[in-house]
């Protein structure tokens, strides 16, 4: 098997070298595993694509590259410049260090990644170490993600299509905020919202005087609806979420019926 793995918090980020780690144990000896990250951090970007400008890439060792751009941009580079000869089986993003549980989704450049190979009809999953007081300052803070990933990720790929049309399944997959032995298992999990204040600016004042904004998240220790992501990473589950990149409110298409007319 071949895994092209990128994420969001940049080349040199520990959570990648958790992840390139999973993805040699699942790719197997005679696997290959490539990676394309940016080579700066790239948190909160979403499905960001440098569409206006170029970006340099650069080779950093054999498969190993690193791209001033964003995770969907790493893909793109995977897919159409450095593997274009041998695309890969498999895209993982991550692992991103801080949860994209419930609406943090929404902004995720590790979600951008897996969306961006999803949508290229490549199988892609996002991998996210939930923080804590367990985990925040621990020797390994990713130590329930390196334990769990390699055999969950063999189940999940297990049930994955090799082949969809038009919005391909992706898979969010966030793991609980504590130390790997304290896990109580797995939960397939919808996306949750954390009611309450969410993202916000908070204003500093420069010793030149200058002001400026810093962007600041919510409390990431209020749980989601019961049975939703969130609400079982903070009860010590990791949570599967299928997505696609279908936008619809489908719930609402009948209801809006009444809209449609013929001229």
């Amino acid at each position: 098997m071949r895994i092209l793995v990128t994420n969001d918090d940049g080349i040199n980020a520990p959570g990648l070298k958790v992840l390139e780690a999973i993805a040699g144990e699942l790719a197997g000896p005679d696997g290959e595993v490539w990676v394309v990250a940016p080579a700066f951090e790239q948190s909160g970007v979403g499905h960001c694509i440098s569409y206006t400008h170029p970006m340099m890439v650069a080779k950093l060792g054999e498969r190993r590259f690193a791209a001033e751009g964003s995770p969907a941009d790493c893909v793109l580079v995977g897919l159409h410049d450095v593997m274009k000869d041998t695309p890969p089986d498999l895209i993982l993003s991550g692992v991103n260090r801080g949860n994209n549980s419930a609406e943090n989704a929404l902004y995720s450049g590790t979600l951008g990644g897996a969306m961006e190979g999803a949508l290229q009809g490549v199988r892609a999953i996002a991998l996210s170490q939930y923080l804590g007081p367990k985990t925040y300052n621990a020797e390994n803070p990713f130590e329930a993600a390196a334990e769990h990933a390699v055999p969950l990720l063999r189940q999940i790929l297990e049930q994955m299509p090799e082949q969809e049309e038009d919005y391909r399944l992706f898979f969010n997959v966030n793991f609980p905020p504590c130390p790997a032995a304290e896990v109580k298992g797995v939960r397939v999990a919808p996306q949750g919202y954390r009611r309450g204040p969410g993202f916000a600016v908070e204003p500093h004042t420069s010793p030149t005087g200058r002001r400026y904004l810093w962007v600041r998240g919510g409390d990431q220790r209020r749980p989601t609806l019961p049975g939703t992501d969130a609400a079982v990473n903070l009860d010590d589950y990791i949570s599967v979420t299928p997505m696609r990149a279908d936008l619809t409110a489908n719930d609402a298409l009948e209801r809006l019926k009444s809209l449609e007319s013929d001229r």
